[in-house]
Order: C-alpha cells, then structure tokens, then sequence
C-alpha cells in the first residue's frame, strides 16, 4: 500500500511548468481576440468595433511574446504562440498574397482627396498614372472641382459630381442621382452619396461613391461611430433597391471591412481580394477605411498608391466583371 504522500509527490513531478504561463495566456487571449473579436460587446464606447478597426495589428503581439518566451526557454509558450500566428494568418494571410495576373476588366481608383489639398492638378495627375476606367473622389469642394474637371477630362472625359462626391468614366454615364445617406440630426446641405450607370463595353454597372461619417475617439464615449453606422445601413438599403445587377461601391467608408458597422453592407457586397491596402492615415496608414467592394463582380485585387496632397492614401483595384 502506498503511502499518502507518494500522491502528492506524483503530481508535483507532473504538473504543467509554471514557466511562460503569463506569455502563454496572452497568446491565447490574442487568439481568441482574433478569431472571435465578434464576441466583444460593442458597448460601452464600441468598443468591438475599435477592436476590428485594429485587428491585424493584433499579430504584433507574436512578436513582442516571443521575446520573453524564448529568454524563459518556455516550450509551454512557444507552442502557444503557434496559436495567435494560426489565427493570424488564417484571417490575414490571403491578403499577403500575390496577386497574380488574373484577367480583369476596368480598373478602379478611389480616393479621399481632402477639402484642404493644396495640389488637386497634382493629385489628379497622380490617379491617371494607373491609366482607370473610373474615378471616385471624395471632398472635392467647389473651388477645387474645375481643376479636378479639367485635369481628368483627357482620360476620363465622363463626369457626374453630387454635393462632394464625384465620378470620373472613361465611359458614358447615365441615369445619375443622389442618394441619400444622411444620418439623423445632420443638416440637408449634407450631400455624401451618389450612383451612377456606367455603361462599360462589358455592359452596365452601377457604380455607388460614399463618404460615410468620420468616427471620433474620446473620453468617455470611446469610438464616436453611430452616424457611420446609420448611414451605412441606409446606403446597404440603397444597394438592395439597386435594379442594375452589377454594382461597385468606391468610397471613403470610414470603416475596415471587419467593423461590424460595415455589416449591413458587406453581406451585399464582395469584398476586395488580396492586397493590404491601408489608406489612413497618409503618413503612416494603420487601416484600409477607404474601400472598393462589388455586386455580381469580382475586385480582384487592390492596392494603395504613393500619398498625395491628401489625408488618405489613394486605392486603385482591378475589377472582372
């Protein structure tokens, strides 16, 4: 009969190493951010869609746990590490690939050009370099508007401008119209949202141009995105209504497309392929808020281009239809 200490001195020799245990908590909290940041509420402060807003970013923590992991000679956490890289490159790694030479049909720009862009012929210049079938620009403002006209006209001679959103084709347009997505509370003279027929050779699209609300951060409400998130709701409506089957949205969102604010659109719409494509801010982009998403279409890919005199950092996509 074994005595009664032998037990206990059984589990001793057995029990999990208490070395790395902190590191290996993290990385698995880290992964279940990442692969469940659903289940974070977004109340108080929306504080799940700040969360999204970041969330490739949440793969530096791999790096910044190896460090002690490593100094601990902790084999408990660095086996789960391997868990917040797996989620990581599981949500992310397919837009890390290349993009390959897949067959498109147009190509797209999308740009936020800033109301106070000291260079709007510059910044135009900068867009026809990738030679696009269509333009979308956000806060074009009146005194800036006939530069951009004019600038555009060679290459894109069709035009269609509403409030403070434009678009530039290639190819005729048609059947141009507001659309209204003004949250509650903002005055009418706020004009953000237009659509447009395309009439491409490949047949008509509809394309849509946003600038959805900005989103503030502070104390003590947090992340400010309830305008935004109305009028996303109220331009994923406009998109259902939409009679033309095939349909590009271009615009400064405000938004990733992991926000849960963006839902009411991204269950309408394709989201682009591989390519990053972090757009703010210009001078060091930590997110992709301006978006090209599609209906009955394919974004084959997208890309970020050099910064301009904007805020925001240019998107060109190639689009099959």
């Amino acid at each position: 009969m074994s005595e009664p200490g032998s037990a206990v001195c059984f589990w001793r020799r057995v029990r999990l190493p208490r070395r790395g245990r902190v590191v290996a908590a993290c990385a698995v909290v880290t992964a279940f951010l990442l692969t469940f940041h659903r289940a974070v509420p977004n109340t108080p402060g929306r504080i799940g869609s700040l969360l999204e807003t970041l969330l490739p970013w949440l793969g530096l923590a791999v790096p910044v746990l190896l460090v002690p992991a490593l100094l601990r000679r902790s084999v408990t956490a660095l086996v789960a590490l391997l868990l917040p890289t797996a989620a990581w490159l599981g949500h992310f790694g397919p837009l890390l690939l290349p993009a390959g030479d897949e067959p498109h049909d147009i190509v797209a720009v999308q740009h936020n050009v800033s109301d106070v862009n000291a260079d709007p012929a510059g910044t135009a210049r900068a867009l026809l370099r990738e030679r696009p079938d269509i333009v979308a620009l956000e806060e074009v403002t009146p005194e800036a508007l006939p530069v951009y006209a004019e600038s555009l006209a060679a290459h894109c001679p069709h035009r269609a401008v509403v409030g403070t959103v434009g678009l530039w084709s290639a190819h005729p347009l048609d059947d141009v119209r507001p659309v209204d997505i003004r949250p509650r509370g903002i005055g009418p003279d706020w004009n953000r949202g237009m659509r447009a027929t395309v009439r491409t050779p490949e047949g008509d699209v509809a394309v849509y141009v946003a600038h959805l609300p900005s989103v503030r951060l502070g104390v003590p409400h947090g992340l400010g995105s309830a305008r935004r998130d109305e009028s996303a709701a109220l331009l994923a409506k406009a998109i259902a209504a939409e009679e033309v089957d095939r349909v590009i949205l271009l615009g400064d969102l405000n938004a990733t497309v992991d926000d849960r604010g963006l839902d009411p659109l991204g269950s309408r719409l394709r989201v682009a392929g591989p390519g990053m494509a972090f757009s703010w801010p210009a001078a060091f982009p930590v997110a992709r808020i301006d978006q090209i998403m599609a209906r009955s279409a394919t974004v084959v890919d997208v890309r970020s281009l050099p910064a301009t005199g904007s805020d925001h950092l240019p998107l060109v996509a190639r689009i099959r239809l």
